[in-house]
């Protein structure tokens, strides 16, 4: 043997026997450790909570801003039904005013209403909703534009009461006025902060008509001597025009010999069945009144017949109606007689206290059968003769 021969083997490398537990066999796949159990997203925890909060905020905001939302909003209908028995038309025959307004009773039964209807008056007028009526006195107007009436005798019914505070300017409001056919009506003009144009909603006789919160409360009251000029006087305002003796209204009274009141066309109510005779009745006499009120005497010859125009000159008819005014006029018999008819109307008529035959009053009822012929191939007037003597128009 070489010399490498001559070497004895290594003896084996001896292993601890507490070594030996740690050799495990091999077997054919090996399989790796699993990793510890994670820790808990504490961000997403957090961010999944605050969207959840958020949710719940926004949920409870909504919720609150349409509560809130809805205690502004208002019930025309209901107001109307609650407040309409307070609102009234006023009439007038004035040298200046326009003769027509709609007026709210209110603290200390006085009436509040538009100082344009009522400027320099010789008689003055309430109407209810029921059609009564009742004389009033004008206590005073304020410098921006409301007039103060005091009616003579009970009206009736509650008044009004005036807000303690102005609205929220995000409570919704309503206006309620008449019509120039005197239908009561009501419409919204939208709030303080975000008001509806006034013009949209108006026509004359609406001045002076009351503007009510959701609580039928008054909160103001629309004046202007047109429609196109005209405003909400706030209630704050309002409060120191109903104090009695009030030194924020001043005095004013009519001292002119002619006077008129409103100048819209009269068209008196049918209460007969609509015949071809009524219906031409009807808008005969419908115009008799309305030339009667404009004052157009030389017009209202042309509905007389040749035999009363000897009797009924432009001159005396003048003379008969320098402070009248017409209104409530009801057709309620129309009878035929030949070609013409006898047609029964029956109306008021408001006027001056110096009037000739006034009497001490400043407003009749009046009950009349007119003669109707054809003259020209229409209708004229004949004739008129009372059926019953005058009556005070408040003696209902």
């Amino acid at each position: 043997m070489g010399d490498g021969g001559n070497t004895l083997p290594r003896p084996p490398r001896r292993i601890p026997a507490s070594a030996g537990t740690l050799i495990q066999p091999r077997t054919g796949t090996s399989r790796a450790p699993e990793p510890p159990p994670r820790r808990p997203w504490i961000f997403g925890r957090f961010l999944a909570g605050f969207v959840v909060l958020l949710f719940v905020v926004a949920g409870g905001a909504a919720a609150g801003w349409y509560i809130r939302a809805q205690s502004l909003r208002i019930d025309t209908a209901q107001v109307q039904d609650t407040t309409g028995h307070a609102v009234v038309r006023v009439l007038a025959t004035t040298c200046a005013g326009s003769g027509e307004a709609t007026g709210v009773l209110t603290d200390n039964g006085l009436i509040l209403t538009a100082a344009s209807a009522v400027e320099q008056p010789r008689a003055i007028v309430i109407v209810t909703p029921d059609n009564r009526i009742r004389r009033a006195n004008l206590l005073g107007t304020s410098a921006d534009g409301v007039a103060v009436l005091q009616p003579i005798g009970q009206l009736g019914g509650q008044p009004l009461a005036l807000a303690v505070k102005d609205p929220d300017p995000k409570a919704e409001r309503a206006l309620i006025g008449y019509t120039a056919a005197g239908k009561q009506t009501i419409q919204p003009v939208g709030t303080a902060k975000q008001p509806r144009a006034l013009g949209e909603v108006m026509n004359a006789e609406k001045l002076g008509g009351p503007v009510l919160d959701k609580a039928a409360q008054v909160v103001g009251i629309v004046v202007g001597d047109t429609v196109p000029a005209s405003t909400i006087v706030g209630v704050d305002k309002l409060r120191g025009y109903v104090v009695p003796r009030s030194t924020a209204i001043t005095a004013d009274d009519g001292r002119c010999t002619a006077s008129h009141g409103p100048q819209n066309g009269v068209v008196p109510e049918l209460q007969v069945a609509r015949t071809a005779r009524a219906a031409e009745a009807q808008k005969l006499l419908g115009d008799y009144l309305t030339l009667e009120n404009k004052r157009d005497f030389p017009a209202l010859q042309r509905l007389y017949s040749k035999r009363l125009r000897k009797t009924l000159t432009e001159s005396r008819d003048r003379i008969g109606h320098l402070t009248s005014y017409f209104f409530g006029a009801k057709v309620t018999e129309v009878s035929p007689e030949g070609e013409g008819a006898y047609a029964r109307l029956e109306f008021n008529v408001l006027f001056a206290p110096t009037a000739t035959g006034a009497d001490g009053r400043v407003c009749n009822r009046l009950d009349q059968r007119y003669h109707l012929i054809r003259q020209g191939g229409r209708l004229v007037i004949n004739e008129a003769k009372p059926v019953v003597p005058p009556l005070s128009c408040d003696v209902q």
